[in-house]
């Protein structure tokens, strides 16, 4: 584990095991991952992978925001009459992400990388990450 990171262990004990082969007890990150596993903030790739040293795709990304938001008790209504499907590259946004996708286009907080892309399945640079970020705190 790095030096400078703090471990969750002191205000977070996970339950019970992860379903996750590629995650074990002895990971740096496995407290972390235990956390946002266990309060419904992130899924595995897959039932059985997590796969931490990938990037997160920007509807990733906006889903993470999105469970967050509803995991603090905010209003996620914004987004349910938010009309995704102008853009060009809607049908490769996963069913999973749709509603994600609609709250945080229509909150502002992320938008297309174009005027008719929205990159779903594009990785999140750090200077989106930054500004979705911004925008969904500045929102709160």
């Amino acid at each position: 584990m790095p030096a400078h990171d703090v471990t969750v262990s002191a205000y977070f004990a996970p339950s019970g095991g992860l379903p996750f082969t590629d995650v074990s007890r002895g990971d740096w990150f496995y407290e972390y991952v235990a956390y946002v596993y266990e309060n419904g903030l992130m899924d595995g790739v897959s039932e059985t992978s997590f796969a931490p040293g990938t990037a997160v795709t920007r509807e990733q990304f906006a889903s993470i925001l999105y469970r967050y938001a509803q995991y603090k008790g905010y209003d996620v209504s914004a987004g349910e009459d938010t009309n995704i499907l102008s853009y060009t590259d809607f049908a490769s946004i996963s069913e999973y992400a749709i509603e994600a996708l609609q709250w945080a286009c229509g909150e502002g907080i992320i938008t297309g990388v174009s005027d008719s892309a929205l990159a779903p399945q594009g990785t999140t640079t750090r200077a989106q990450a930054a500004a979705m970020l911004m925008r969904f705190v500045e929102g709160e």
